[in-house]
């Protein structure tokens, strides 16, 4: 049976810095769709979440740069409660997919293992090798 499904994710920056805050989303998208098995032709919507310590640039480009050309993407900031996690970046997928939810893997990398280290007990994230995989995808999108 088909579900539209929620993949969350969230990651962070060291700086508001454009060139950063793309590429951890980049990343944070990328390991989020291929571990899941996400086609993202079943992507319903992303919607993106930043600190307000972060206005370099929209995350969302991030996707953009991933051939995501027919989702729809939304970006907004994060509320601001004290002693939060700063230069945050946040993501929701909504995906259409027959998985259930317990199927589903959430990805927090960073300083955001801090928000669910119950879903944060992955192996350690060879980022050289996943930036690989990036490249292998955007060179095979027609």
């Amino acid at each position: 049976m088909l579900a539209c499904r929620g993949v969350r994710g969230a990651t962070t920056v060291q700086a508001d810095d454009r060139d950063e805050i793309l590429l951890a989303t980049r990343q944070l998208l990328a390991l989020m769709i291929r571990q899941n098995g996400i086609d993202t032709a079943d992507l319903a919507s992303a919607y993106f979440t930043v600190t307000k310590d972060l206005s370099a640039e929209f995350p969302a480009l991030a996707a953009r740069q991933l051939g995501w050309l027919e989702v729809p993407l939304l970006c907004g900031y994060e509320i601001t409660v004290e002693k939060s996690l700063p230069r945050c970046i946040r993501v929701l997928l909504h995906w259409n997919t027959e998985k259930s939810q317990s199927e589903i893997q959430h990805f927090y990398l960073h300083d955001a293992v801090k928000l669910r280290p119950d879903l944060s007990e992955l192996p350690p994230v060879d980022f050289d090798e996943l930036e690989q995989w990036i490249q292998s995808q955007l060179s095979s999108t027609p």
